[in-house]
């Protein structure tokens, strides 16, 4: 599963090009229609627009390595590339002419004409991926050393990607027949059909599989190629009344329904938690309205109510089609939202398009109500209606042992034992573990024992937020997993406190206020100020780790915000914590889930227990290789012993 969640994300590195290829093309048929046809300008928007959709596969390649591979590396973008070129080439028309000995290209299987797809970019990419992680550190003998390390994994790529084309050559005319089946398939139920694809797009979003589910229906996997025949317009294959039908029906839920249900959690949230569930909802809403961005809606409630989950990709399921049922079509080159509507809304393909803003307006009051009895009469747990024996204290579990193992024992209690506990591993700030059977994860019992927040994240993968020292504890979590009894007498002789690599001790701030205050800082890292709410994490997006800000950043250098301690420097480089002279504990976090990065693009420039003054270089880092390793840069700053603070930049 988490291979699967990886691919996933890197999927959207490619994904991401689309928003430009919209714009243009949107921007060329507002121009072509203004003008009463086309002209210089759109014609060439219209063409710029073109080059990106038309070589979707290649990018597709090219993304996929890049994100499968352990370490962001040009290289792996390269190996992805050749693999392209190997296959493609060797699968042409004309290459299978001359191996099959036929006289004419027509009679070659048209399965290989559609070679150069989404499908085979991935497969591509995968290869590139595969052989930049297992040969980039290879040692040839000196006569050959030329060719060792990263410059073996294109010759490599090349020879495997050989014999994956003899593969293909048998397997994709099959492949391509079941899919064009599927397809022709889905074709044949109609709207049901098109809702069968809504609901299934949803209710795959938790494991990032609906990308691959959207290859088949947006792109020319299976010979329907909606969103890209649909942003070609007039110039491309598709047809008036029928392109379009895969996507219209998004554009209903994403701007109203989910708005909906947005108001239907802050509405039914208790009272005492309406203000951090109302900064949470709204925020998250705009993002789905405006840009069709629901990640920050859809996962503030699918880990914790899921039955509500499935009822929204039921309801998205109907939506899809009834849209494809009426005479109404519209499509999208990033997501269902205003923005890609207004862009949209001249393309020679779109019909009527009126009536999804009345099936909008339908959807806003379904959800709302539907949301708020589901929520009232089962008691779901969604934003701000969390049991209030989460903040029982965390000393009414009994543990025999005392400091960071006392608290490792009692998470491994509340993960199930250790029998339980596959693989542990930690981030800035949370524990990252692989769970046998996470049905036996006791949230509670580890909220009780000093977690802010436990999230599961599909398949047996488990997230528990703990804090800055989060290292500590998953050290004796190790410690007790392995019994290390010896280690763990030593440091509970010590007093448990733990060192840095010049045998000083750390320590950090443990009394939590509970006092409303407003900390007024200096900005750390240049870039545009964003709600905590719009990060593309559930974990900091619902203020799980502490209330804070987030920026999106410019700038390439993060600096401390005020006096204070370096509390922890985690050794990637992608997050720092800092003891401010007031007590505030506060977490710079560089990007999201750039711990993956291993510190490729990142670089420390203070160490723990540096004392520091506002303004001072913390961290250096390069912003375009994150984005170039599919992830967000926007780096949020979290206040993590106040719940109750409030985050200003001066």
């Amino acid at each position: 599963m988490k291979f699967f969640q990886r691919l996933g994300r890197s999927l959207m590195l490619p994904v991401a090009v689309l928003p430009v290829a919209a714009i243009l093309s949107g921007i060329s048929y507002w121009i072509s229609s203004a003008a009463g046809g086309s002209n210089v300008v759109s014609a060439f928007l219209g063409a710029a627009g073109g080059a990106l959709l038309d070589n979707m596969p290649l990018l597709f390649a090219v993304g996929v390595s890049i994100g499968m591979a352990n370490k962001t590396d040009g290289t792996s973008a390269l190996a992805g590339l050749v693999s392209w070129l190997t296959i493609t080439t060797l699968l042409s028309p004309t290459t299978i002419m001359n191996l099959q000995g036929l006289s004419s290209v027509d009679d070659v299987n048209p399965a290989f004409s559609k070679v150069q797809n989404v499908f085979v970019g991935i497969i591509a990419g995968l290869i590139g991926a595969w052989c930049y992680n297992k040969f980039k550190d290879t040692k040839l003998p000196d006569a050959l050393s030329f060719f060792s390390g990263k410059r073996s994994v294109a010759i490599v790529t090349a020879g495997l990607s050989l014999v994956v084309a003899v593969v293909l050559m048998f397997v994709w005319p099959v492949v391509y027949q079941g899919l064009v089946t599927f397809g022709e398939w889905i074709s044949t139920l109609g709207p049901f059909g098109a809702g069968l694809y809504g609901f299934f797009n949803r209710l795959l979003i938790p494991t990032g599989l609906h990308h691959a589910l959207n290859s088949v229906f947006w792109f020319d996997v299976a010979g329907i190629n909606d969103l890209v025949n649909f942003l070609a317009g007039s110039n491309g294959a598709g047809v008036y009344g029928v392109t379009g039908q895969y996507m219209a029906g998004f554009f209903p839920v994403m701007m109203f329904g989910l708005p909906g249900a947005a108001l239907a959690m802050y509405m039914t949230a208790n009272s005492k938690r309406k203000k951090v569930t109302y900064g949470i909802m709204l925020s998250a809403a705009v993002a789905s309205f405006f840009v069709g961005v629901t990640e920050p809606l859809e996962f503030s409630f699918m880990f914790l109510a899921p039955w509500l989950y499935l009822v929204h990709a039921v309801f998205t399921g109907i939506s899809v089609g009834l849209a494809a049922w009426l005479p109404t079509r519209l499509g999208f080159g990033f997501s269902g939202g205003f923005i890609d509507m207004v862009l949209q809304w001249a393309n020679p393909l779109t019909q009527n398009p009126w009536i999804l803003l009345l099936m909008g307006v339908a959807w806003f009051f379904i959800y709302f109500f539907t949301f708020s009895f589901v929520i009232k009469r089962f008691n779901l747990k969604t934003p701000g209606r969390e049991d209030d024996e989460d903040a029982q204290d965390a000393d009414n579990l009994e543990t025999s042992l005392t400091g960071y193992h006392g608290t490792a024992e009692k998470f491994i209690a509340g993960l199930g034992g250790k029998a339980n506990i596959i693989d542990v591993d930690n981030c800035a700030t949370r524990l990252r573990m692989e769970i046998a059977d996470p049905s036996k994860v006791d949230e509670h019992a580890l909220k009780r024992a000093g977690a802010a927040g436990t999230i599961k994240t599909g398949g047996h993968s488990v997230q528990v937020v703990y804090g800055l020292n989060v290292q500590f504890v998953k050290d004796a979590m190790d410690d007790l997993i392995s019994g290390r009894t010896a280690r763990i007498e030593a440091a509970e002789a010590a007093g448990d406190l733990p060192f840095d690599g010049g045998g000083v001790a750390t320590a950090t701030a443990t009394a939590t206020a509970t006092g409303a205050k407003t900390l007024t800082l200096r900005q750390p890292v240049d870039g545009t100020v964003v709600a905590l709410a719009d990060v593309p994490d559930p974990m900091f997006a619902q203020g799980t780790m502490g209330p804070g800000v987030a920026i999106d950043p410019t700038g390439d250098t993060v600096v401390a915000p005020a006096a204070g301690t370096v509390a922890s420097v985690f050794p990637t480089g992608h997050a720092i914590g800092l003891a401010l002279d007031d007590g505030t504990e506060l977490l710079i976090h560089i990007g999201i889930d750039t711990v993956g990065m291993k510190g490729d693009g990142f670089e420390t420039l203070v160490k723990t227990g540096d004392t520091v003054v506002a303004g001072t270089p913390l961290i250096r880092f390069d912003v375009d290789k994150i984005r170039a390793a599919g992830l967000s840069p926007i780096t949020p700053v979290i206040v993590l012993n106040n719940d109750n603070a409030t985050v200003a930049f001066d």
